[in-house]
C-alpha cells in the first residue's frame, strides 16, 4: 500500500518560518502559527517541506487505505496563506460569514493577508474544526 507523499518530518518550524522571504508573509505565518497552536492545543511540526501542521489523526478509508494527517495546518504559499481546515466549511457557515476576506476550496482556506480577517473568528473556526476531528476520529 502506498504511503501519503506528505509525511511529518523533523525539520525545524522556526527555521522554515524565518526563511520566508516576503516580510509580510513571514509575519503573517508566525502570527498564524501562534493562533493555530493556541486553538489546537498542539505544537507545530513540519509536514513535508512546506506545511506546518498541528496535532494528527489516523484515518482509514473504506478501501482499506490508512494514514496519518494533521488536524489543522497551513502553508505560506506565494499567492495566499493556505490553511487546512480538515472537516471543510459546510458546518461553519456563520463563522465563515464573519471571517473577512477569504476564498475556500474543499478543505482549504485561502487568505491573502491576516489583516483581511477577524483573528478571533479564525481561532474559533480552528478550535471547532479540531474538536470535530478529534470526536470523529476518537483521538
Amino acid at each position: 500500500m502506498a504511503e501519503a507523499k506528505t509525511q511529518r518530518t523533523s525539520q525545524s518550524v522556526a527555521a522554515f518560518l524565518n526563511a520566508i522571504e516576503d516580510p509580510r508573509r513571514r509575519a503573517d505565518s508566525k502570527a498564524l502559527s501562534v493562533i493555530m497552536r493556541r486553538a489546537s492545543g498542539f505544537k507545530p511540526a513540519m509536514w513535508g517541506t512546506n506545511i506546518v501542521g498541528f496535532g494528527s489523526y489516523e484515518y482509514r478509508y473504506a478501501s482499506g487505505r490508512a494514514g496519518r494527517w494533521f488536524l489543522c495546518g497551513f502553508s505560506p504559499r506565494k499567492q495566499a496563506l493556505t490553511l487546512y481546515i480538515m472537516p471543510g466549511f459546510s458546518m461553519y457557515g456563520s463563522l465563515m460569514q464573519k471571517l473577512g476576506k477569504h476564498k475556500t476550496g474543499k478543505s482549504c482556506l485561502y487568505i491573502k493577508s491576516m489583516a483581511d480577517i477577524d483573528k478571533s473568528v479564525l481561532e474559533l473556526l480552528i478550535t471547532e474544526s479540531v474538536q470535530f476531528m478529534q470526536r470523529k476520529y476518537g483521538q
